[in-house]
């Protein structure tokens, strides 16, 4: 009854009548793959997984032997397959990095607390170091403080590069995935962003900044990370996020088309932005010294207002009276210049 199609894989039913793995042809498939829609065995799903990883990193180049690596940990799906899998892939091709897993404590009420546990277990299981930051220890405030004074509106973003920076981290690899990537393409097209738009697809970002930060799962799809070890996360600061509908729109192309969420990206990477196009230059901030495109970044525009008593500062177009500082009136112009630029949409080629 056994018959042969292709390059000889074995495509006869197994005993149990079950499909046989389109890999192995050996053991009976466990699941279809979102990816490929291969019927593939468990055993072949992590190989080929761990293996299309190791691909992206080598053909990037993500990593130098020797480096200083902080694996941004949530403590979510993606954040803990990325630990395993990086901390494996370490080990078995011997890339001479050294690892270590970096959390940040926003100080969320009944939200990092479970997430946070994770981390330290992910810690033991994979004999990685684990270093928790917070946001308290980093700007004074927790992220209750901050919404408390300017609602759901603002979020600072740079704590996980302020944390590496203070443990000496040479890079920072953050668990984005295929379908991440996918929907911040499609964000920067709706919002007219060019600038974001030119380098969202990057593998790595922030090179000319203090830390670089790397995406291993530029290419790998949420389903694949959520079928290697299943887990669930949430966020309760950002319920109605504007990359929700993105992801809606993305998760309905996927179902018609699997391999959109890849054509997508490469759209992206394929942008070319018009050389009369007017680019706003990234710089550093000449308060923290982190990468910004105005002389002051937005969380140090927004931690100022914050200790100024002037919550709003920095997070729209909040007028500022006479005599609250030379600081915040610059401030000011750097917020007004970014929304001027912002406005110069440009041309796209591909």
């Amino acid at each position: 009854m056994g018959s042969s199609v292709g390059d000889g894989a074995k495509l006869q039913p197994s005993r149990e009548g079950g499909r046989l793995c389109v890999r192995c042809g050996e053991r009976k498939a466990a699941l279809k793959r979102p990816k490929t829609l291969e019927q593939i065995c468990r055993e072949c799903f992590y190989v080929v997984f761990e293996d299309e990883i190791h691909q992206t990193i080598a053909n990037n180049s993500l990593f130098k032997a020797g480096e200083r690596v902080a694996i941004g940990a949530s403590g979510g799906k993606d954040s803990t397959v990325l630990a395993y899998v990086l901390s494996e892939l370490n080990r078995r091709y011997n890339y001479g990095l050294d690892l270590f897993l970096l959390s940040v404590d926003e100080g969320i009420t009944g939200y990092r607390d479970d997430s946070l546990e994770t981390v330290k277990r992910n810690e033991i299981q994979y004999g990685l170091p684990l270093k928790i930051v917070s946001y308290k220890d980093l700007y004074g405030w927790t992220m209750d403080d901050i919404v408390k004074a300017i609602g759901l509106k603002t979020i600072v973003h740079s704590a996980l590069d302020r944390g590496a920076a203070l443990l000496k981290a040479d890079k920072i690899v953050t668990g984005h995935n295929a379908d991440d990537i996918a929907e911040t393409v499609l964000l920067n097209i709706l919002r007219g962003d060019i600038a974001r738009l030119s380098r969202c697809t990057f593998i790595t970002t922030g090179e000319d900044g203090p830390i670089p930060r790397c995406k291993p799962f530029k290419y790998t799809y949420e389903k694949d990370i959520v079928i290697y070890p299943f887990y669930e996360i949430y966020r309760i600061y950002s319920p109605n996020a504007y990359r929700g509908f993105a992801r809606e729109f993305i998760k309905d192309l996927e179902r018609m088309r699997p391999r959109a969420i890849l054509d997508i990206i490469k759209s992206g990477e394929n942008f070319r932005i018009s050389t009369t196009t007017r680019m706003p230059e990234q710089g550093t901030c000449e308060c923290c010294g982190y990468i910004s495109s105005q002389t002051l970044c937005k969380a140090c525009v927004l931690l100022d207002g914050l200790n100024r008593g002037l919550p709003k500062l920095g997070i729209g177009r909040t007028k500022v009276g006479a005599g609250s500082g030379d600081g915040m009136q610059h401030a000011k112009h750097s917020e007004r210049n970014r929304s001027s630029l912002q406005g110069k949409h440009g041309n796209l080629d591909f």
